[in-house]
């Protein structure tokens, strides 16, 4: 069973793929088909804890596992294809090109999705990871326009920072510990000199954390999130935020409980990444004008709550009852908001596929003659924000809780961990503030344009009765999981620990702290919203441009600095007598001191010698494949259009050796080899600092 749910949605991709060629709709019966088969499936995994394991492929094979955790969020998986799978027929009615791409690698990244979520050791989620992040690249560059071929490249460029980092740190901790299963770690880990706070198992805890930080939406990897979201189908949004988000989550949680519980220090960086997190996607919500924009925000800081929960596990340490309550948040959160993302994502296809905009001046009271739609959004609305009686209520409650109880318990803390409570409370506030302006400006507020408000109140079709039902049907379980009976079983389920049965959601103290944080957020919203944001009738974005990360940062580092500082070094030395001999004989040499000093070194002497290993075999394969690799894209994924050059007298000399070149570059800085080129650095960097951590 556990090896069909990760093989069948590549069998129906294929089948999708062929049957496409004769019929969009034959497709689409036939993409829905798979995804109802393997939440079928999925629906036997609860209850049950088995394994299975395929041999022959790398080291020691893939492992697939069934548990509480596992097997609930298989079924979540699973229920979230299928309902955009449902919806995203009605989504595309108006559109022919690239659907059979798109049906193909939804369902390849369903199996591998499954594949992470069904994972025994770090190796198998990491197989699964990369095939997911590269799947789901074509979801984000879907449109093929200028914008959406930036954020895929962002996206694919994040993702591959993170995977080859990430793989990095699954090498030193197997070297380190003698195994990547989850089953063993602890163990594993426990019987080395120092344990988890050994230089060498650190800095794999900090590659981990960064390799499935970047999937998760982690500052300050988070920068594809809000840009790839408003630029991707709606149906493909709903599951970036609400699943593949998670894989990045699963991943840091489970090294989290496997290897660094009671560990202070990676505990305060998760804490102190997953506050930032937060708190910054908050306030890119609160101040974003663009629907999916604000709802791509807005997972982000429900990631940075769920990272604080992750923390708190891990700083309680063997302090059993902060850290089960803590946990049960973590994992309740997580199946909140995927589910919640599910509903909003969707509820903003409908509208996008009526008003055909997403900004909200533009689409200002088109929900106020929908009922169905608006108490779908509202349901996904007071879910998100915590408000009693609905699902995210007692998920924040306990990770809430969690921080309250780890304070109290961990000595040296206190101070911190309070500060951090009101950075919690403070953003939750902030949620309910720009989930009020969502709901208020599409379902409550009259447009401006009169004539664009008697469009939208007429339009009595704009979703058919399949797309109501998966919508509403969807929302429903908002207030199903908003009772303490269904939450609590559920995250005894889940974390395998019966004593958070015991749980009280509606103590007055825990209704204090959801009150003082729809408080600020009612507060924030009359405040910001209505006096800010609002002028003059329109809603106008002010967050400062020069406050792009990407932008500002990242993209002038890799494309101006390193490459100029590569290119004055060679311009003076010379490339063939200098930087050549440099990277064949200096590095190997400085590489083979190490490991001859530290002799036969567990962790030194294997690092070398995989590494410069590795480097000459793979930078051989990427000299030759690289560009051609980059080519067959650019003529089957994302197509190349010619511009036809506009009329005019002929450029000066300045001009035109200006013009010549950026043209001579523009292919270099353009180019897959160089992204590999800056990846190469990144990491030659990161080893450094995992050199000197084991040095010292």
């Amino acid at each position: 069973m556990l090896i069909l749910l990760v093989i069948l949605p590549f069998i129906g991709a294929l089948a999708a793929a062929a049957a496409a060629r004769k019929s969009g709709r034959a497709a689409d019966i036939c993409m829905n088909v798979t995804a109802a088969a393997v939440f079928a499936l999925s629906l036997a995994l609860p209850g049950h804890d088995f394994g299975f394991r395929i041999p022959g492929v790398l080291a020691s094979g893939l492992a697939l596992k069934t548990d509480g955790f596992r097997s609930v969020y298989a079924v979540i998986t699973a229920f979230m294809w299928l309902g955009t799978s449902l919806f995203s027929p009605e989504y595309f009615r108006h559109e022919q090109e690239h659907l059979g791409r798109y049906r193909f690698f939804v369902l390849v990244t369903l199996g591998a999705t499954e594949g992470v979520m069904l994972s025994a050791d770090l190796m198998t989620a990491f197989v699964f990871f990369e095939i997911l992040s590269f799947t789901s690249f074509t979801w984000v560059i879907h449109e093929e326009t200028a914008e959406a071929v930036r954020a895929g490249y962002t996206y694919l460029f994040i993702a591959v920072i993170g995977g080859l980092v990430l793989f990095m740190g699954l090498l030193l901790l197997n070297t380190s510990a003698g195994t990547l299963a989850f089953g063993e770690l602890a163990e594993a880990v426990a019987e080395l000199p120092g344990g988890s706070a050994s230089p060498a198992i650190f800095a794999a805890g900090i590659c981990i954390l960064i390799g499935f930080g970047a999937k998760a939406g982690m500052f300050p990897v988070h920068v594809w999130l809000p840009k790839a979201h408003p630029v991707a189908p709606s149906p493909a949004s709903a599951l970036l935020s609400g699943i593949l988000t998670k894989v990045g989550i699963y991943g840091i949680l489970m090294t989290a409980l496997a290897v660094f519980r009671g560990n202070t220090r990676f505990g305060l960086i998760v804490f102190v990444l997953g506050e930032i997190t937060m708190s910054l996607g908050a306030v890119l919500a609160l101040f974003s004008v663009n629907l999916k924009r604000t709802l791509a925000c807005s997972s982000m800081s429900q990631i940075g709550f769920i990272l604080t929960g992750i923390s708190m596990t891990v700083l309680a340490g063997a302090h059993e009852e902060a850290a089960v309550t803590a946990l049960s948040g973590v994992m309740l959160h997580m199946v909140n908001h995927s589910l919640i993302k599910l509903v909003l994502f969707m509820a903003a296809g409908v509208v996008l596929m009526n008003a055909h905009a997403l900004t909200l001046d533009e689409i200002r009271g088109f929900g106020r003659r929908k009922p169905l739609l608006k108490a779908a959004f509202a349901l996904g609305a007071l879910g998100i924000s915590g408000v009693p009686l609905f699902s995210g209520y007692i998920s924040k409650t306990l990770l809430h809780e969690g921080i309250v109880e780890t304070a109290e318990e961990v000595a040296g803390l206190h101070g911190l961990l309070h500060a951090g409570e009101w950075v919690f409370l403070v953003s939750g506030g902030i949620t309910f503030a720009y989930m009020l302006k969502l709901f208020i400006a599409i379902f409550l507020e009259k447009n401006s344009d009169p004539s664009r408000q008697a469009v939208y109140d007429g339009q009595s079709g704009y979703m058919n009765a399949l797309s109501g039902s998966v919508i509403f049907g969807s929302s429903l379980l908002m207030a199903v999981l908003g009772q303490p009976a269904v939450m609590t079983r559920l995250a005894a389920l889940m974390t395998g620990e019966s004593s958070i049965l015991e749980f009280r959601a509606f103590t007055p103290g825990n209704l204090k702290g959801g009150m003082i944080s729809l408080t600020i957020g009612a507060a924030l919203y009359l405040l910001v919203v209505r006096r800010i944001l609002l002028r003059r009738g329109s809603y106008v974005n002010l967050w400062p441009r020069g406050l792009d990360l990407e932008d500002r940062v990242m993209r002038p580092l890799l494309v101006r600095v390193l490459p100029g500082i590569f290119g004055f070094i060679a311009s003076i030395f010379g490339e063939n007598r200098i930087l050549r001999p440099l990277c064949r004989f200096l590095f190997p040499g400085v590489f083979g001191s190490v490991a001859s000093v530290f002799g036969e070194n567990r962790v030194l002497r294997p690092v070398c010698r995989f590494l410069l290993l590795a480097a000459s075999v793979v930078g051989r394969a990427l000299e030759v494949s690289t560009d051609s690799l980059i080519a067959l894209l650019r003529k089957t994924v994302v197509r190349e259009r010619k511009g036809i050059a506009p009329a005019g007298r002929k450029p000066g000399f300045f001009v035109e050796l200006r013009e010549g070149t950026r043209e001579a570059a523009e292919p270099i800085i353009q180019n897959f080899s160089f992204a590999m080129l800056m990846t190469c650095i990144g990491i030659v960097l990161i080893l450094g600092v995992l050199v000197l951590s084991v040095l010292r």
